[in-house]
């Protein structure tokens, strides 16, 4: 694009700067990498220091190295995946299994799970808090977290809270964890130390939260909702001090701590970046990915962004008693998409 190109684009789509059409801070489509498979997808987590990108399909999770971009293995017997986390110093992972209700207990050298951890009904997002090398499950239809021991396994507590929770992150600095409270429209603060829900923070203007994301040097949380907004939450005071717009069906967000970008990818086929800037939250570029692209994990050491996806029938194609529904994934499709900064190759 031109320089006047972009200079029209940016007061269109009110970025109010040129500086944010150089192609050096654009994403763009670098590859696909094909996967296969049957059934659904949640959760992408990527160890960077690894070189490891886990990704949450159907009853297994899929392991890729992130160099290579290559299958490196899998973790099976998942059974209604959601999300995994790793404790890299145990080497152990952990693995949300929504239809058995359980944490698998996964040893990351062999990928093989070494036992699973009763917890509370559909457990979702699963985090690793390193100070205290405790695990949080949080279940979906029980409204609670289960905290277990990494090491031992041993249950610690059950922390009740006040709706149906979706994702977390961990701000181990203050002692918190904070959650979504997707059916309460607020953010919770738990304390590692007592296992309770310490703060309760509603997050209007935004509805039913979905995506988390956190700026540990600026305490900041970004937060992807589904009236179409990501909000920038501030977790000193719990103020929602920004929001921009975003594209419908919102799933994940991610933070890059080096770039100040925040991220929020959409299952209409988007994904907002936006930077921050103190208490500004500025929109800098609205990707164009695939429809269904909802979930997504950032490699922090080459900015990369990975999103997964799956080719879909068209809706005219199912019985007229199903085009209400969701349209069904095509066997065999699954797919990661990656993209990337810098010129184009």
């Amino acid at each position: 694009m031109s320089r006047v190109g972009c200079l029209i684009a940016a007061g269109f789509l009110g970025l109010g700067s040129a500086q944010t059409c150089r192609a050096q801070d654009q994403y763009h489509f670098l590859r696909e990498i094909r996967v296969g498979g049957e059934g659904g997808w949640d959760y992408l987590s990527i160890d960077a220091d690894a070189r490891r990108l886990y990704v949450a399909h159907a009853t297994k999770v899929v392991v890729f190295d992130l160099d290579k971009e290559t299958i490196i293995g899998e973790i099976t017997n998942t059974i209604g995946v959601h999300g995994f986390a790793f404790a890299p110093e145990l080497e152990r992972g952990f693995a949300s299994g929504g239809h058995e209700n359980a944490v698998s207990v996964v040893d990351l050298p062999t990928l093989q799970i070494i036992y699973k951890i009763n917890t509370g009904q559909n457990p979702d997002c699963v985090v690793f808090e390193p100070e205290t090398r405790q695990v949080y499950a949080f279940n979906g239809r029980s409204q609670s977290v289960t905290v277990f021991d990494a090491s031992s396994g041993k249950v610690t507590a059950t922390v009740p809270l006040p709706g149906k929770p979706e994702f977390a992150v961990v701000d181990t600095k203050a002692g918190r964890i904070y959650d979504n409270i997707e059916d309460q429209n607020e953010v919770v603060a738990i304390d590692i130390k007592t296992h309770r829900v310490a703060n309760a923070w509603p997050i209007d203007p935004g509805q039913s939260a979905s995506g988390m994301a956190f700026d540990p040097a600026h305490h900041r949380l970004f937060i992807g909702c589904h009236n179409s907004l990501m909000l920038m939450l501030n977790t000193k005071n719990g103020r929602v001090v920004a929001s921009v717009p975003i594209g419908s069906g919102v799933d994940a967000s991610a933070f890059d701590e080096k770039t100040g970008l925040a991220f929020a990818s959409c299952g209409d086929g988007s994904l907002t970046v936006a930077r921050e800037n103190g208490n500004l939250l500025t929109v800098v570029q609205k990707l164009i990915t695939q429809p269904g692209a909802r979930t997504m994990a950032l490699d922090p050491k080459t900015h990369n962004i990975y999103l997964a996806t799956a080719e879909f029938d068209a809706p005219q194609n199912a019985p007229p008693s199903q085009r209400h529904e969701r349209p069904k994934v095509i066997p065999g499709t699954f797919k990661i998409l990656v993209y990337g900064l810098g010129e184009k190759q």
